[in-house]
């Protein structure tokens, strides 16, 4: 045993079993021998780095790399910069591809995987151990971590890359202490950085971007790949994981994107061999879920948002799911995790992945289980019912898109699952988007059409009514069609209401006035004769002409002005057609549905009296007007029609 000498200090001697501090005699059962670096201060040797492998294939961000060097630029002090962006959306290739090409101008350069608090202190740990390998196996992660801060808040020209952050409130301590050096963060936190860091939000690439880092994997191949880029939404991860995939199981994109289609489920949780199966795309989102799993109205709001437009989605549809309070906490974490995005015209939108994702059953998955997915599509087509009861006041513009979420909607799901109120839904949107494109709304109306017979019965009034916009839409196409839906709507209607019900016989002038319209379109296109004086088809010509005005005019000013036309009254009818389009421009809006359909009716009265120069002055005006709210397809095509080839009007008409 070895003596002390000196007051109260301790003698080790042997295996350093026993301490005596003079006073008394201590038995140590473990004790650690600290070599003499780790009593001096940390030193880090010239040139460490330690970076993932993920700067192979890179393809664009001229401007973000251009903005992370302003960033860092600043020559005093600690620069902070977190990159955020939605999970997949290459944040991490982005920070280790700059890094990577700036490691001239720091030492150390350093990653560390920040999701936690416990991975960054292991980070730091690591990067301490790294400096002084001789201290990994004596000193304790905690004391470790300890010497890596004090390193870094006593030096400067380094790097540090902190990867997928999950809170700013994690990494606040350890940029507190920092007086120098750079940090350089990724993170899908969009928000909380005020104070702490400079900002730089990661969009997805460009289409030829995408395009580039597709075929940078799948070498060679050329065709589908737009399109597969495209229905990726262009995101980083998903290019990738595709291109690879594509390359591992011999297949083209084409073939992928009829995997994608028939197999979303299965495709969407694929991974390329030896890739980490959290990477997968169905998956990705899965953590940003669970931290929102103490907002449960999140959850909800966006397997809504997975079943309409992704773009221009207005925060008012989302109003009946809660009280403002709710939907806002909702909507703001949603975004403060870049789930969605929020724009300044009050509109929300989310990345076309996601919905495909979110709108995907998975039984594995809390947050995609089939009720759930199945119970999202239904409060979406139940939200915009809701809004659909006051659209007739709304912008053209906002009816357009309301029924271009109904589209989106429809797109995404199996016509046979189409619910009662789906169908009724879609009937309403079919109407309106026919202001603006007649296939778009042909293509409503049809699925719409069919989920009311299934549901209601063939002669069921609403199916009934959707049959005169099927042959509206359909009369100039295909003559032959629209001819038996007419048929078969005033079939309907007797069958359903009796042959003198009031609507049967409003549908019997429907169908008259129609079916001579359709036969006048056959005969221009089928009789050239026509145009030399055929008498048939000229009486055709007539006939139809004559009854046209029974199709537009409904209310009790359109039957006053019925009257008038029918006694030969055709000032007197010209009078009432004004007086009501004026009515209704001041009580409904002079760029309104039915004012501009009063002032069509107009046209075609004035028209049919014999005023065809009025007639199509009035009609170039209104065409104007309807194309500068509706735009150029749509109802405008019906007026652009009469001014092109306005309908002969036989002598002998009143």
């Amino acid at each position: 045993m070895t003596s002390a000498s000196g007051d109260r200090s301790a003698a080790a001697g042997g295996d350093i079993g026993w301490v005596n501090t003079g006073d008394f005699l201590t038995h140590v059962d473990h004790a650690t021998l600290l070599p003499p670096e780790a009593l001096a201060p940390a030193e880090c040797p010239p040139g460490l780095v330690h970076l993932p492998g993920r700067t192979g294939e890179f393809v664009g961000r001229r401007g973000e790399l251009a903005a992370l060097d302003a960033a860092f630029a600043t020559s005093t002090g600690v620069v902070v910069q977190a990159v955020h962006g939605l999970g997949g959306i290459g944040k991490s290739t982005l920070a280790a591809r700059w890094a990577a090409t700036r490691m001239d101008d720091h030492d150390p350069v350093w990653w560390i995987d920040a999701e936690t608090p416990a991975a960054l202190e292991a980070g730091l740990a690591a990067l301490a151990a790294a400096m002084q390998p001789v201290l990994a196996a004596v000193l304790p992660q905690e004391a470790l971590r300890e010497r890596a801060v004090q390193w870094l808040s006593a030096h400067d020209g380094w790097l540090l890359v902190l990867d997928n952050v999950s809170d700013p409130a994690d990494v606040r301590p350890l940029l507190d202490r920092a007086r120098r050096g750079r940090f350089l963060i990724t993170t899908r936190r969009a928000t909380g950085w005020h104070g702490i860091a400079r900002t730089l939000a990661l969009d997805v690439l460009t289409l030829p971007e995408a395009v580039r880092l597709f075929t940078g994997i799948h070498r060679g191949v050329r065709d589908g790949v737009s399109d597969l880029c495209h229905e990726l939404g262009c995101l980083p991860l998903a290019v990738e994981q595709a291109a690879a995939y594509c390359v591992e199981a011999g297949i083209g994109p084409r073939a992928y994107l009829d995997l994608l289609a028939g197999h979303p489920a299965a495709v969407l949780a694929g991974i390329p061999e030896g890739a980490d199966e959290r990477r997968a795309v169905a998956r990705v989102w899965r953590v940003t879920l669970d931290r929102l799993a103490d907002t449960p109205l999140a959850g909800t709001i966006l397997r809504v948002l997975a079943w309409w437009d992704a773009n221009g989605i207005p925060r008012a549809y989302l109003a009946p799911l809660g009280s403002p309070p709710e939907v806002t906490e909702a909507v703001r974490r949603l975004v403060a995790h870049s789930m969605i995005t929020s724009h300044a015209d009050g509109t929300l939108s989310v990345h076309r992945l996601v919905q495909a994702v979110a709108r995907t059953a998975d039984e594995e998955d809390p947050h995609r289980r089939g009720e759930l997915v199945e119970e999202g599509r239904e409060t979406a087509v139940d939200l915009l019912a809701r809004c659909g009861e006051n659209l007739q006041a709304a912008p053209p513009q906002d009816r357009r898109a309301w029924a271009g979420h109904m589209e989106a909607l429809v797109s995404s799901a199996d016509p046979a699952t189409d619910s009662e109120k789906t169908a009724i839904v879609l009937a309403a949107a079919a109407t309106v988007m026919y202001l603006f494109s007649g296939r778009r709304a042909l293509a409503l109306g049809e699925r719409a059409s069919a989920g009311l017979e299934r549901h209601q019965g063939p002669d069921s009034e609403a199916r009934l009514n959707l049959g005169w916009l099927l042959a509206m839409l359909l009369r100039t196409e295909d003559a032959d069609r629209a001819t038996a839906i007419v048929r078969d709507t005033l079939a309907g209607h007797e069958r359903a209401f009796g042959a003198d019900d009031a609507r049967t016989r409003q549908a019997r002038r429907y169908a008259t006035a129609m079916l001579h319209d359709m036969a006048l379109h056959k005969a221009k296109n089928a009789l050239p004769a026509a145009r030399l004086g055929d008498e048939a088809a000229l009486r055709t010509l007539h006939q139809a002409l004559a009854d046209a005005p029974r199709e537009v005019l409904h209310d009790h000013d359109g039957r006053l002005i019925q009257e008038c036309l029918d006694a030969g009254r055709t000032d007197a009818a010209i009078r009432l057609a004004e007086r009501r389009a004026e009515k209704l421009a001041e009580r409904e809006g002079p760029t309104s549905l039915l004012a501009f359909g009063a002032r069509a009716a107009l046209v075609l009265i004035v028209h049919v009296s014999g005023r065809a120069d009025a007639a199509r002055e009035l009609a170039t005006a209104l065409l104007a007007e309807c194309e500068a709210v509706y735009g150029a397809d749509g109802f405008t095509q019906e007026l652009r029609r009469f001014l092109s080839d306005p309908p002969h009007i036989p002598r002998t008409a009143p």
